[in-house]
């Protein structure tokens, strides 16, 4: 029998701490592949999930970040010198995240900032004031934990989410996720938990973790399905993916970084209307 490569380590992980979760509250470190443990990274390789709040609720057939979005909302429109890029929050699942990214926006802070790395087929990340990678705070003061909604949101292309360099190490770096297409390996993965939803693994099904729906929309719009359980998804660009592929495809140094610079120009806070 055909079976799971990297993203079945994924979901092996991810079912752990379900199963761990449905006993107690639980949190899961692992050991980190990042370039430094002090620097707010994600990477494009598996990791562990951590923190899965709600990781056993099913995800309903209607996905959050694909609903439709509506007159009132709180909406961020992220002006680059490349175009802007409309974002729509998720209050509900990810408080502090949401709260965290307003705060900073509305009091200037991201102003200027830079996208410092970018990897084409990947993400786009930015938010750190020293456009290293290695800097940035949140609005609290310190570090906060992650808030992961496995029943909700996702790594589908246009998330916005969280970048930290481990678990529960949020500050102010944020990435957006720009691969638009699954690779073969991963998509037969997918294909196979659409087809076998009940399989169980530590006691939790495929289902509670991967469901169909899931499944089929990372196949259809692309993502980063390996990220999710690891960074707190908070918002999704409804408008401006094509700004988001400008910027990912510029030219990069050895180090991800654009050779000249993507810069965040301001972040408006606004109502959608």
């Amino acid at each position: 029998m055909k079976k799971k490569l990297l993203i079945f380590l994924v979901l092996g992980s991810m079912m752990l701490n379900v199963a761990c979760s449905k006993k107690e509250e639980s949190t899961t470190t692992t050991e980190s592949t990042t370039e430094s443990t002090t620097e707010s990274t994600i990477e494009d390789t598996s990791k562990e999930e951590t923190n899965s709040q709600d990781a056993s609720a099913q995800v309903s057939n209607e996905l959050l970040q694909f609903s439709e979005i509506k007159q009132g909302e709180e909406i961020a429109i992220l002006k680059t010198n490349y175009g802007d890029i409309k974002i729509r929050f998720f209050k509900e699942q990810a408080p502090k995240a949401v709260e965290n990214f307003i705060t900073h926006a509305k009091e200037g802070y991201y102003d200027g900032l830079t996208f410092h790395r970018v990897i084409e087929d990947f993400m786009i990340q930015g938010g750190d004031p020293t456009g290293t990678g290695m800097g940035g705070e949140s609005i609290y003061g310190e570090p906060f934990e992650n808030e992961i909604s496995l029943s909700n949101l996702r790594h589908f292309k246009g998330a916005l989410s969280m970048a930290n360099s481990g678990p529960d190490t949020n500050g102010s770096q944020f990435f957006i996720v720009q691969n638009d297409k699954i690779d073969s390996s991963f998509k037969s993965e997918l294909e196979y938990f659409i087809d076998n939803q009940e399989e169980e693994q530590n006691g939790v099904k495929v289902k509670d973790v991967f469901p169909a729906n899931v499944c089929e929309k990372y196949i259809e719009v692309g993502g980063t399905p390996w990220l999710d359980g690891q960074h707190t998804v908070f918002g999704q660009v409804y408008e401006g993916m094509d700004v988001v592929e400008k910027i990912a495809k510029v030219e990069k140094d050895e180090n991800d970084k654009p050779v000249e610079d993507v810069i965040i120009e301001s972040i408006v806070i606004e109502e959608y209307k």
